[in-house]
């Protein structure tokens, strides 16, 4: 391996059987624009384009790393999301695009809804992707952000200060919450929980089941529904008349979740589907 081409090829050869060929050069441009500094018009441009010494070891190193299926973003050791550099290691959930479809509606519901501004709280915040940007793109909001891990929260601590944004970081168990917490009353509740089945399990790629955490992933089989309960009963106390609760959700269950949230004193349920035609999202208004 020498030029932008002959990576291309290896990355195929090496790389085949684990990947699809569409996932795999979309692999290998992420690591040539993280190696090679050049976008991606000019890596397309360029693929004679001979690399350093040290380029192709950091870029066979990472390649070796692939093999294993270890996600990209972790061997890189940070992510994008909503336009924000990210760190991430096994101790938090990999930022996806779908998560982004949550943030985008939250910032625009803000600005719909004309809601007052206030506080907002991320309930499982992982890497604090979703805290960080909504504190970054609604700078006048306080934001708040909770989860059981103390090593996530220590990553999102990094990124928020990595990000410039000051957000409030509360290690605690939603499920099991210590009376000695309080916190103010917020205009907007958020949360991406565990929500992946053992039966959702079976399809998943290997690279996320052996290598992201299972904390922040499964539910039990026998309550697929434990933190979207959890987290309704705590937020028709810890909402503000006419605040709103939105969560990404497991595709299978959003009708369930809607007939929850009707029973739960909220209202103006909407359910949102993904890029991929799955329900993928919901928001809830509490009237209070």
């Amino acid at each position: 391996m020498k030029s932008i081409g002959d990576i291309s090829g290896a990355f195929q050869i090496e790389l085949n059987g684990i990947y699809e060929e569409k996932e795999t050069a979309s692999l290998c441009n992420i690591v040539l624009k993280e190696i090679v500094d050049l976008s991606s018009s000019k890596i397309r441009a360029f693929p004679e384009l001979e690399l350093s010494d040290e380029q192709i070891n950091s870029i066979k190193n990472i390649l070796s790393e692939l093999k294993t299926g270890k996600p990209i973003q972790y061997i890189l050791g940070h992510a994008e999301f909503y336009g924000l550099d990210f760190k991430v290691n096994p101790s938090v959930l990999i930022p996806r695009p779908e998560t982004e479809e949550l943030v985008d509606w939250i910032i625009t519901s803000v600005g719909n809804e004309q809601l007052a501004v206030g506080s907002i709280l991320d309930i499982g915040t992982g890497s604090g992707c979703i805290a960080v940007s909504l504190k970054k793109n609604l700078p006048e909001f306080a934001v708040s952000a909770m989860d059981i891990s103390p090593e996530a929260l220590r990553t999102a601590e990094e990124n928020a200060k990595s990000n410039g944004t000051e957000v409030n970081f509360i290690q605690a168990d939603i499920l099991n919450l210590p009376s000695e917490i309080r916190l103010p009353k917020s205009q907007i509740i958020v949360s991406n929980p565990p929500y992946v089945t053992l039966a959702d399990k079976r399809q998943m790629h290997t690279n996320v089941t052996d290598f992201e955490p299972h904390t922040a992933l499964f539910v039990p089989e026998n309550d697929p529904l434990i933190f979207y309960k959890a987290i309704a009963d705590f937020a028709t106390k810890n909402l503000e008349a006419g605040g709103m609760l939105f969560f990404e959700i497991n595709e299978n269950y959003g009708e369930q979740l809607v007939e929850q949230f009707n029973y739960k004193l909220f209202k103006n349920i909407e359910l949102r589907k993904d890029m991929s035609g799955r329900d993928r999202t919901i928001k809830a208004q509490f009237l209070g």
